[in-house]
């Protein structure tokens, strides 16, 4: 951060983990502008409850107003008003707080939304007025990512132009919804999903795309939250035809048993093993048992 000062940065934008934030490892960043996108089930083996988990992340935007400040630069919080995080997060004082959301009524709001193909579009709906927004992202979890985005530049008086511009700019995040194009007559996407809710958002967005059938490969890692594992077997078996089951980093766990607790949520919800679910534990040959699979 003192490099970048020196060298003249103005703004630095830093992911606070929910780790980060309930070690101290962050406190002694002076933050102006705090940012939620959402909290959901995640790191329950470190925190223990949702509960503690939430308030975990509720440090970014308690230490606001407790932090120093700038002359003439408000502390600005920005809260998603769909996320269940907001009535929790919403009574801590900031001397300025913006919403967004796409179906409540909020300071910035995504009416409109279409998407084609591997873009996105909507009219983004705001103090500064409506204007239309460009994405080449797929998916409404990019919707939110990019409101969000709006709702921070607009607090930091960016030009509306220059937040249009610099959305439309982004083509792809590495991990995030990647394309694969090596010329097969399939889609093929690569994303970090690795809690329910992103494994949700992804699948959502796959079958937004898909023409056909969806074949998810995934697994859960070992000595991380095993609640999720089941969860996460279930929302695969909902929104995909075939799900290849395989390791994510087992560490020193048996990868046959977090195989299994992921199954154990595949078949509530009515699949089969061998017929549209597949336990693969060698990760390189799941993958290539799907592409061989696909059409």
């Amino acid at each position: 951060l003192r490099q970048m000062v020196g060298a003249g940065t103005e703004y630095a934008i830093l992911e606070a983990t929910s780790h980060g934030l309930a070690q101290h490892r962050v406190t002694a960043c002076d933050f102006d502008v705090a940012v939620v996108t959402n909290i959901t089930h995640e790191h329950l083996d470190f925190h223990g409850s949702f509960e503690e988990y939430r308030e975990a992340k509720a440090r970014l935007f308690r230490s606001l107003m407790s932090s120093a400040r700038k002359p003439g630069v408000p502390k600005v919080a920005v809260l998603n008003a769909d996320d269940s995080s907001f009535d929790h997060l919403i009574g801590i004082p900031a001397d300025q707080q913006l919403t967004y959301a796409v179906d409540r009524e909020a300071d910035v709001k995504a009416v409109g939304i279409r998407v084609a193909g591997w873009g996105t579009s909507f009219t983004a709906v705001t103090p500064q007025g409506s204007f239309p927004m460009q994405m080449k992202l797929p998916g409404a979890f990019n919707v939110y990512n990019a409101l969000a985005a709006i709702a921070v530049a607009l607090s930091q008086g960016v030009a509306v132009e220059n937040i249009r511009r610099g959305i439309k700019a982004v083509e792809q995040v590495t991990g995030r919804m990647e394309q694969v194009d090596a010329g097969q007559p399939f889609g093929v996407m690569i994303d970090f999903a690795h809690t329910p809710n992103s494994l949700r958002s992804a699948l959502e967005a796959a079958r937004g795309m898909a023409t056909g059938r969806v074949t998810v490969v995934f697994g859960c890692a070992g000595l991380r939250d095993r609640e999720k594992r089941p969860a996460m077997g279930e929302i695969a078996g909902r929104l995909a035809e075939r799900i290849v089951i395989t390791a994510e980093d087992p560490r020193t766990e048996d990868l046959g048993e977090i195989m299994g607790q992921i199954a154990a949520g595949v078949e509530k919800m009515g699949r089969r093993e061998g017929v549209d679910y597949w336990c693969i534990g060698d990760r390189g040959e799941a993958i290539q048992f799907a592409v061989d699979m696909a059409e």
